[in-house]
Parts: structure tokens; C-alpha cells; sequence
């Protein structure tokens, strides 16, 4: 039923789908509003024991836009009987082919529907979508807040959002952080970097844990040079080949090749189809290398703060003065005499003998030393 009802008999609905409203859109639908009128009317529902006797189930932008225009009445579709789920779905649809509204608030929403026992596929079949774009938007929901907020923000696309939430939370947060400040070229090279991301995930390292053998680093010398020589004859003769037909007007190389244009065409096609292969090849290539230093580096950070902390922890080293004694000497007087007594019976002394007076010598080596290291030693015990 329609009906024309007090703006303020009506309530925003506290689980619409949508949370986001552009103020310049905002002020545009105000404006139209102000100069003729609200052309589509709200649909609401009735609610009990609520602040207000109605509650909104589509047009929360027409109705903010009214109530900034000041009107005080406003056209209303009045569905009866309608509970909240029934009033959730018919929000989503109301709001899913809008391009003002997000990718994330549509998975938000989807997720709401999948934690009431909706199946992804009874979800498509509502809103006229395939089973893999809702599960698609469903995977989104992974992605850590910041980097869900650059996804809102338009700073980065939707299909480089999904391979990004295939990742861990930091490696979620390297990855959107380095597209945002334009790091790649172009966004198949971040999708590349996050997929590399991910096999650094799934295994210890994209590299093998022993040293390459000689045989095999000769074999990637041998293939670096063949590479680096096909590239040097690319340069060298097709590169300038193509840049001189692209200066020719179709009307000349027209008459120029003649019978030969067919065979041109057929060549630069197949070269096309090469070059587009190779080059997503070697952009992959790229992604796998950098997610390589990216790792290492994250490594070698975490390195130096645990060596940091590391030292942190330990305490000052304070100087120990040396002791004439051995460790020997500093058991107890009591234990060592135990020890003798229970291996041995005292010695007798021997008598002294007086050794007999020598002709002084010029010192050995054993002997400097010996008295060097007793000087040093006893004034280290000063």
C-alpha cells in the first residue's frame, strides 16, 4: 500500500547493507529533490515497540536526501507483513545493481544472508548472479580492514582485491601498500606479485635449499647467455623492421608489400600472440623475483630485531679479577681434605735437599715467559 507518511515517523534501518553515501552524489539527489520532488517513493514496513512506527527497507538515500531538503512528508510503500529477513533481502536487491555501492558492503551483505543458512547458490539465484561471482565476493571478507578500506576507497580494483585476500595479513598489507604507491606498472603486475606472495606462503622458499651444483650453474649460464643473445638480435633487426612499417600510412604498405601483405599479416600476428605469452611470462617471472626480496627482506629484518632484543636482554659483563688459584683451589678446605683422605694416606715428607748453586745463564724462553705472566699476574691481583 502506498501512503504519504511524516519523514519522522520513519527509521534508518540499522542493518542496511549499504554504509557508505557520497556526499556530492548526496547533494546532487537534494537538490533535484528541492527542485521536483521525490519521483520514487521509500518502501518501508510497520515495526512494533520502536521509537518510530515505521522502519526502512529501501531508499535511505532518497530519505536523507528529504530530510536535508526539508520536507516533512514523504511517499511510502508500506509492505505488510514482512519480517527482518524478508526486509534484509529486499534492501540487498534494492542496493546490488547500484554502482554507488561497494564491492565489500555487497560481500558484507551476501555473508549476512550465508551466517542466516543461505547456500551460496539460493544467494545467486535471488539476485541474479552466478554461484562463483557470490563466493568470489564472499572471499573479500578476508582481507584485513586497512586494506578492505583501499578496496572502498576505489585505490585498488576488485579483481586485484581477491588475489590479495588469498594472502596472509601481512603479506595482505605488503602487497596493497606497494600497488597503492605504484610500485607495478600495472595492476596484472601486483596480481602476479600477490600470486608469488602466495607460493612463498604455501612453501619454505621458492629456491631450492641446497647450493646449485656446478653442472647446473653452468647450464643457467648457458641459458642466460642464449637469452641475452636472442634478445640482442630482437633489438637489433625486428625491432627496427616494426618500427618502420608502423611510420607507413595502410594505403602505402598497401601497395609496398603487394603480394606479400598476407604473409606480414599472418607473422606479426603469430609474433603478437608470442610476444603477449612471453610477456605475461615474464611479468609472473617478475612477481616470483620480487616476492623473493620482499621475503628476504622481511627476513633480515626480523634478524635484526631479534638481535636487538637479544641485546638488549643481556646483561652488562662486569670485570672479574684474576685469582692466582685454579678452580681446583677454590673447593672447600674441608672437602678437599675429605677427598685426600678417602683416596690416599698423607705422604711422607721427603727430606731437602739443597741444589747446588749455578753459574748464572742467560735465560731460556720457558723461563721469560714463566716470569712474565707471574708479573702479570699479580698485578692484575693489586
Amino acid at each position: 500500500m502506498f501512503a504519504d507518511l511524516q519523514i519522522d515517523q520513519i527509521a534508518a534501518n540499522p542493518g542496511q547493507p549499504r554504509k557508505f553515501f557520497d556526499e556530492d552524489k548526496h547533494k546532487e539527489l537534494k537538490g533535484s529533490i528541492e527542485e521536483n520532488g521525490l519521483l520514487q517513493p521509500v518502501v518501508v514496513r510497520p515495526v512494533e515497540d520502536g521509537d518510530t512506527p515505521y522502519m526502512l527497507i529501501a531508499g535511505e538515500r532518497r530519505w536523507r536526501a528529504c530530510k536535508a531538503a526539508g520536507l516533512t512528508v514523504i511517499p511510502a510503500n508500506v509492505l505488510e507483513d514482512t519480517d527482518d529477513e524478508k526486509a534484509y533481502v529486499l534492501g540487498i536487491a534494492e542496493n546490488v545493481g547500484r554502482a554507488d555501492m561497494t564491492i565489500m558492503e555487497e560481500a558484507g551483505a551476501y555473508a549476512d544472508l550465508k551466517s542466516a543458512g543461505w547456500e551460496p547458490l539460493k544467494i545467486a539465484k535471488q539476485f541474479g548472479k552466478t554461484e562463483t561471482a557470490i563466493k568470489w565476493r564472499l572471499g573479500l571478507l578476508t582481507l584485513r580492514k586497512e586494506v578492505a578500506e583501499m578496496v572502498d576507497r576505489g585505490e585498488i580494483k576488485n579483481n586485484l582485491a581477491w588475489h590479495i585476500a588469498q594472502l596472509n595479513p601481512g603479506n595482505q598489507m605488503v602487497a596493497a601498500s606497494r600497488y597503492v604507491r605504484g610500485d607495478f606498472d600495472s595492476e596484472a603486475e601486483a596480481q602476479h606479485f600477490a600470486n608469488a606472495l602466495k607460493m612463498m606462503e604455501q612453501q619454505t622458499t621458492l629456491t631450492s635449499e641446497k647450493a646449485p651444483s656446478a653442472e647446473e650453474t653452468e647450464k643457467r649460464k648457458k641459458a642466460k647467455a642464449q637469452a641475452k643473445d636472442g634478445l640482442g638480435k630482437a633489438e637489433e633487426v625486428l625491432l627496427p623492421l616494426l618500427e618502420e612499417l608502423a611510420k607507413q600510412k595502410p594505403e602505402d604498405l598497401a601497395v609496398i608489400l603487394g603480394d606479400d601483405l598476407t604473409r606480414h599479416v599472418r607473422v606479426v600476428g603469430k609474433l603478437h600472440s608470442q610476444v603477449q605469452m612471453v610477456r605475461n611470462l615474464l611479468s609472473k617471472a617478475q612477481g616470483i623475483q620480487r616476492a623473493m626480496a620482499a621475503d628476504f627482506n622481511k627476513k633480515a629484518i626480523e634478524v635484526q630485531q631479534e638481535q636487538a632484543e637479544q641485546g638488549e636482554a643481556k646483561p652488562e659483563a662486569k670485570p672479574v679479577a684474576k685469582k692466582a688459584t685454579s678452580d681446583a683451589a677454590a673447593v672447600k678446605p674441608s672437602e678437599a681434605a675429605a677427598a685426600r683422605t678417602r683416596t690416599a694416606p698423607p705422604a711422607r715428607k721427603a727430606p731437602v735437599r739443597k741444589a747446588p748453586a749455578r753459574k748464572p745463564t742467560a735465560k731460556s724462553g720457558t723461563e721469560a715467559a714463566a716470569k712474565t705472566a707471574t708479573k702479570a699476574e699479580a698485578t692484575a691481583t693489586k
